[in-house]
Order: structure tokens, then sequence, then C-alpha cells
């Protein structure tokens, strides 16, 4: 991929792992509204839509959300969420290999970065602080910061014009289809990692541009030895 001049990078499931945290805080908040709990594994097929549908899911004990679901129900499991992912700390939340020595080599060749994540924006600039990546990244989008969120290509389009960037110098860098979808709508590159969380299917799935096993592999996509 000659060319590349800015990547987008996704948050859980491409550079850290945040399921067990994510996971203990919506079982909390399931015990604490007298429902059934939820595992790591379920945790793992539900995320990647931010954390409105994972909770909505949670209630519904199914990826497909129910729809009978009671709305104040869901705002109110999904404050609850919200406060004990907060207060959880992320104490279980992991870099996953080769991601910060990657992103040092990137940024250390003059290309800019961003982070393009459904996570709510209230928990991102602190999580990347906590792992010591905040400084590779110009730009910082949350599932909340614009009207729209991925597979919506609306923040790849914004990064683009901000930076006054064609299509084929914009890369994304994910593990879900969501990434896969809003890159490909918005005709740009995109990297698929087979290790993230993909509802539990295989990445490839998507037809991604590029499909890799480890991060570190993305200096070889962009010609960085």
């Amino acid at each position: 991929m000659d060319g590349i001049q800015f990547i987008a990078f996704d948050l859980d499931g491409t550079l850290l792992d945040s399921v067990p945290d994510l996971a203990e805080a919506a079982d909390k908040t399931m015990q604490a509204l007298g429902l059934p709990g939820v595992t790591v594994a379920q945790t793992q097929t539900w995320i990647g839509n931010g954390a409105e549908i994972l909770i909505g899911r949670a209630l519904s004990q199914s990826i497909d959300l129910d729809p009978e679901l009671d709305p104040a129900l869901h705002q109110q499991a999904l404050a609850l969420f919200n406060r004990f992912y907060e207060e959880g700390g992320h104490k279980k939340t992991v870099l996953y290999d080769g991601v910060k020595h990657t992103l040092e080599t990137l940024h250390q060749a003059g290309i800019p970065m961003a982070i393009v994540t459904n996570k709510p924006s209230q928990f991102v600039p602190h999580i990347l602080e906590e792992y010591g990546i905040a400084q590779y990244f110009v730009d910082v989008i949350g599932g909340d910061t614009f009207p729209k969120k991925k597979p919506d290509p609306y923040a790849l389009h914004w990064l683009m014009e901000k930076h006054c960037l064609s299509c084929s110098e914009m890369l994304m860098v994910g593990d879900s289809r969501n990434d896969i979808l809003a890159a490909q709508a918005a005709s740009c590159y995109v990297v698929g990692l087979t290790y993230g969380y993909n509802y539990g299917l295989p990445i490839s799935d998507s037809n991604p541009d590029r499909v890799l096993d480890q991060f570190s592999q993305l200096l070889d996509v962009v010609s960085i030895a």
C-alpha cells in the first residue's frame, strides 16, 4: 500500500484487549438489575457497536436486540454500565503484542494517526493516557463524537477533509466488520486483524484489502521496516 499518508485505528480488539473489563462491567450491571449475568465469551461476540448496543444485547441475551426491550430499562442499564466500567479502572485491559513499538515506529516515520472507535468518547482519552499511547494520535473520535458511527464512514470522511487526504492516502486498521464496512464506504484502504472481536466470524469474510495476524505486520503493509 504505497502512498499511505494517514492511518486511522479502531481501539477495542485492535490496540487493546478490553473484553475482560467490559464483560465485568456488563455482568455487574445485569446483577444490579436482578437479570441473567454476562460472560466474557458472550461479550466478545457482542461488542463493536458501542456501549448502548452492547448493553441492549446483554439485556436481550442475544446479538439481536429484543424488539420489546423497555427503553427506560435500557437507559438505566447503560448508566449503570458506564459507572461500573469507569469505577473498574480498566485493570484487566492490556495492549496487544507489538502495539506500542509499531505505533512508535509509525510516529517516528512521520505518519499522523487517529483513533476512530465506537466506544463512548468519555472513556477514550484516559485509556489512551493510561496505556501510554495518547501521544501518537492527532485526532481521537469516539462513538458519540459525530451523529453517525462505524460502519458509517462519517468519521473517515471528516478526517480526510480535515487533513486534505485523498481516499488512496488513508488507511483504516480494525478487527471488526464495522471497520471494514466504514473504510469500504469511504473508498479508502483497510486492514483487518484476525485476533480481535468480530462477532465470532473471520475478519476475512468482510474482504479487507489485507488480513494480518499480528499488529506489527502493519509496518510491512505501509513499507516501514
